[in-house]
């Protein structure tokens, strides 16, 4: 009853916030100027009401930035972390050097502890990665460690990572939420078992979890950093977006998120809450089962790609937030390919494509797609579109944990998925959604297999030639075009609503939320 009578007193204070104002801003809290009326104070409670929960807490075996968010740099930190610049910075390791082509060396920040008071050492490095890439524990993230070899003790503050292969990007993949350290007890009491108290060096403990409601953090007095400036973190699960909107109206969160395009107008009117917007590092993209009938012919794949008119699902759909896409790599992305050209809009080219395919009078398929407003809306244009050319596509919106499942164990013929890319590098994208070893939950939903994009992402990793690297992934991307796996749709603009009392909030490129610098006037 609550949420109803919030959203009765939202819907009519924003009446009269148009009446009265007759305009409205659009503001990126990073720089929005009211604080001078209120001091910020350090304290009180930051509600998060988000569209769902995280499918667990467990570092290792997590599969979506959603999930992460909660735990990445919060109460998860790895040896290295990025700057407000997306630069990489010291955060447990205070230096490190390449010794050789395979070997890295780092030395570690003393006096550190974790949340349940172990020391943290070389040993909590050692035990964290031998939990990740152990076979017997089948964490769907190992695969993006699989050159590590062997962490190797050098003494009780330097660790080493002996490498099987050279891999230039170590130190993009050690500060995404994969490199989290987790203390030696919590490793010890779970061992195979996906970690339920998750338990770190960060600036915030776990304190509680309850499924399908809300996870809540309180702040780590004895962090070693720079503290928190808020005493507790509720991450509270609101599918209903107008409800999430409704509880900063009325003050029971002060941030909502995601933000869908069609609620922009309706919080750029508010009084009580602002949008933040920045550019991401991923992208969103319509992508084909490419193991599954008709979509294992290339040919149906790209006259698909040639149905699709994007330019109205940029307008029409998202407003023309986030500018269109011409592969899955942002282009704030190391290794973006600017020249790439993704599929022209041409009904006639796709009619015959599928004509050669044997489907000339067209066939009928499954698109599937999370429960979020865009990418319904999105599903639906697709279905007027490939009207044109005979398809009936049937739409199956499903709940977001759902849906990651069943895209995941390949439940998919084509389906509509973004990827945050978590370590600005082409890397992280490359080797998880296209390489043979990522099919499924690492990342490769699409199925897709090709020895020759295989080797490309393979010879990118192990070369020191940042030039060279580039043009590998440039190569790579122009193959996995060629055999039309994928159709990109817009580089990802971060968006939330923000509560105009809350200051140093902002979403990372990578898609994390960052909270740590968070105060509530």
């Amino acid at each position: 009853m609550k949420a109803k009578r919030g959203l009765g007193k939202f819907f009519l204070g924003l009446l009269m916030a148009i009446i009265i104002t007759g305009c409205s801003t659009n503001k990126d809290v990073s720089t929005k100027g009211n604080g001078k009326d209120k001091a910020s104070k350090a304290g009180g409670t930051l509600v998060i009401a988000r569209l769902s929960d995280a499918e667990n807490l467990d570092q290792q075996f997590m599969s979506t930035i959603n999930a992460a968010s909660v735990t990445h740099g919060k109460i998860y930190e790895g040896l290295v972390g990025r700057d407000k610049n997306a630069e990489i910075k010291p955060l447990l390791a205070e230096e490190w050097k390449q010794l050789d082509d395979t070997t890295w060396e780092f030395k570690l920040r003393k006096n550190v502890k974790f949340h349940d008071g172990t020391p943290f050492n070389a040993d909590a490095v050692k035990a964290t990665f031998d939990r990740l890439l152990d076979p017997n524990v089948a964490s769907p993230r190992a695969v993006v460690f699989k050159m590590v070899k062997e962490v190797k003790v050098v003494d009780e503050f330097t660790v080493q990572f002996i490498l099987s292969e050279p891999f230039s990007p170590l130190l993009s993949i050690l500060a995404s939420h994969e490199g989290g350290i987790i203390s030696p007890k919590t490793i010890e009491k779970y061992g195979k078992k996906i970690i339920q108290e998750p338990n770190g060096t960060g600036p915030f403990v776990f304190e509680s979890w309850t499924p399908g409601q809300e996870i809540v953090l309180t702040k780590n007095n004895e962090y070693w950093g720079t503290k928190a400036k808020v005493d507790k973190v509720v991450f509270k699960v609101v599918p209903e977006e107008t409800t999430r909107i409704s509880m900063l109206e009325t003050g029971e969160a002060q941030i909502a998120e995601p933000l869908s395009v069609p609620m922009m107008s309706t919080v750029e009117a508010s009084q009580e809450s602002e949008i933040y917007r920045s550019e991401g590092f991923g992208t969103e993209y319509i992508g084909f089962n490419v193991q599954k009938k008709p979509f294992s012919d290339v040919r149906v794949r790209k006259a698909i790609a040639h149905a699709v008119e994007m330019d109205s699902i940029i307008k029409g759909v998202y407003n023309n937030v986030g500018k269109k896409a011409n592969s899955l790599l942002g282009s704030k992305v190391f290794g973006y390919h600017a020249d790439m050209k993704a599929y022209e809009y041409n009904l006639n080219e796709a009619k015959e494509l599928l004509a050669e395919a044997g489907y000339p009078d067209g066939f009928e398929t499954t698109l599937k797609t999370m429960d979020s407003k865009e990418r319904i809306n999105m599903a639906e244009v697709l279905q007027s579109q490939l009207k044109g050319v005979g398809i009936k596509l049937n739409i199956e919106v499903l709940e977001y944990g759902t849906f990651v499942e069943q895209a995941n164990k390949g439940n998919t013929e084509m389906f509509i998925l973004s990827w945050r890319n978590a370590t600005g590098d082409a890397d992280y994208n490359q080797y998880n959604l296209f390489h043979t070893n990522s099919q499924g939950a690492a990342g490769n939903t699409f199925f897709y297999s090709n020895k020759e994009v295989d080797r490309l992402i393979d010879a990118a990793r192990g070369e020191k030639d940042q030039a060279k690297r580039v043009e590998l992934y440039a190569q790579s991307q122009e193959l996995e075009m060629k055999d039309a796996v994928y159709i990109p749709v817009r580089v990802i603009e971060n968006l939330a609503a923000v509560a105009k009392n809350v200051e140093g909030f902002s979403i990372s490129p990578s898609g994390y939320l960052e909270i740590n610098d968070v105060s509530i006037k």
